[in-house]
């Protein structure tokens, strides 16, 4: 219990930009409002799945809980691959490309793929490529306001703040699947 406390202190430093250890949210500096309210929700939710997977032993980022589900690290790596996915979308209006797609589908696309790529790896290894995900998606809303945030995405189904919010549902959906799948973990 101390170590977790001690871990989250650590977190908290670490983004002093960000304002986790209040329960509000307001957009970190550099950002535009509605725009750093969501990169302040994100944040709080990537800070929260980090906190309850990084102390995962190999066994425990490996275990598969049957045949059907995902691995923890997989889903690590899902959440960046969403962002990705969104980065194009959203800040270039249009589909990943040829590159991205070699390096992103399997874990955008989980499946039987996944799991058999998807191990053997540390969990600090999952979580860097998605905290480098994370940096570029800050640094490119760092550059838009509230007015790009609201304009429609080339597809027109839906604007650049629903997308963004999206991820960030996105995240915390996941976050509960980690969450169930941890509290599988064998002994």
């Amino acid at each position: 219990m101390k170590l977790k406390f001690f871990l989250f202190i650590c977190l908290l430093f670490a983004s002093a930009s960000f304002s986790f250890g209040q329960a509000m949210i307001s957009p970190p500096k550099g950002y535009s409002h509605d725009i750093g309210n969501m990169v302040s929700m994100m944040e709080n939710l990537r800070i929260r799945i980090t906190m309850s997977v990084q102390g995962l032993n190999q066994e425990q980022t490996d275990f598969l809980l049957d045949d059907k589900a995902n691995r923890i690290g997989a889903m690590i790596m899902h959440l960046a691959a969403t962002e990705v996915y969104y980065q194009a979308y959203t800040f270039e209006d249009r589909e990943m490309n040829e590159e991205e797609k070699a390096k992103w589908a399997v874990a955008l696309s989980l499946g039987d793929e996944a799991r058999e790529e998807f191990q053997g790896k540390p969990i600090s290894e999952y979580l860097e490529a998605w905290n480098k995900v994370r940096s570029k998606t800050q640094e490119l809303l760092k550059e838009k306001d509230d007015k790009w945030f609201e304009k429609k995405t080339k597809s027109g189904q839906m604007n650049n703040h629903f997308a963004w919010f999206h991820v960030m549902e996105h995240q915390a959906n996941h976050m509960g699947q980690i969450n169930m799948l941890k509290s599988r973990l064998p002994e």
